[in-house]
């Protein structure tokens, strides 16, 4: 039977999806999401509480609530529902003020919001979306040494997800340069990469799935075809361990693995936004 969860804030939801994900996934059970932001006012909490009931007395299971508010009032209005409620948050910080030695200071927003404490560090991302767009597929070479990774792989094989996620999650600036079919006569390292060979890191993937998602843009195509696949696959793993350039198959790796992995062989710090 599926099991209905529930994600509530008072702010983005985002911490309540990414711990209420984490502690979910542990467990073999299928599961329904309803993610609820911004549950500022008691009017909207009771909402939310009737939406909660109402699902749980459809199905005769109550949902699993995972919720993080600051005002203790839409507190407990959330967690006087039939759900299975659980503070994502309050469980770390009553057992960190006793290690501290202080109250905490719970303020809506204050962790995905654009407060003055973060307004330097959220500029920082937007430039490094912008320079990361700017840089997608080879589109410019200039400024690479601005760059803080650059990724190289054949086309399709997850150089842009990566590249935006790295930017959008910690700003940092990825630039991703694509090697085409034309290229694999006579494979090399473009000279405008070599001066930056610390900050490269290569994307492969199985012929399989690359041919796989060649399919879907261009149907029964050379592009597409898994022998093609192959040629550029093999051509390029051989550039790869030719110029000692690290690189990550990334088949079976979720974009969040492959930006985590390229990051701590980089040696690249991380920012959390």
């Amino acid at each position: 039977m599926e099991r209905s969860v529930f994600f509530i804030s008072d702010g983005t939801a985002i911490t309540a999806e990414v711990v209420g994900h984490s502690v979910m996934s542990q467990f073999p059970v299928a599961t329904v999401t309803h993610t609820l932001p911004f549950v500022e006012s008691e009017a909207r909490a009771r909402a939310v509480r009737e939406q909660i009931n109402a699902l749980a007395k459809q199905t005769g299971v109550r949902p699993v609530v995972f919720y993080s508010i600051v005002s203790p009032a839409v507190r407990q209005i959330i967690e006087q529902s039939e759900g299975f409620c659980q503070d994502v948050v309050q469980a770390l910080v009553a057992p960190l003020e006793q290690e501290l030695g202080m109250a905490p200071d719970p303020v809506a927003h204050r962790t995905h919001g654009l407060t003055a404490t973060n307004l330097n560090r959220y500029d920082a991302r937007i430039a490094a979306i912008d320079y990361t767009l700017a840089h997608d597929d080879g589109i410019s070479l200039r400024n690479l040494d601005q760059a803080q990774i650059i990724l190289l792989g054949v086309s399709r094989c997850g150089k842009t997800p990566t590249s935006l996620y790295l930017a959008m999650q910690y700003g940092i600036r990825a630039a991703n340069y694509p090697f085409i079919a034309d290229d694999m006569d006579d494979l090399r390292l473009p000279a405008a990469l070599k001066p930056y060979h610390d900050k490269l890191f290569g994307l492969t993937i199985s012929p399989e799935r690359l041919a796989a998602i060649r399919d879907e843009r261009l149907n029964d195509s050379r592009y597409a075809s898994l022998r093609q696949c192959r040629l550029e696959i093999n051509e390029v793993e051989t550039l790869f361990r030719k110029n000692k350039i690290n690189f990550l198959n990334s088949t079976n790796h979720s974009v969040e693995e492959i930006a985590a992995k390229i990051m701590d062989v980089l040696g690249v710090s991380r920012r959390m936004y």
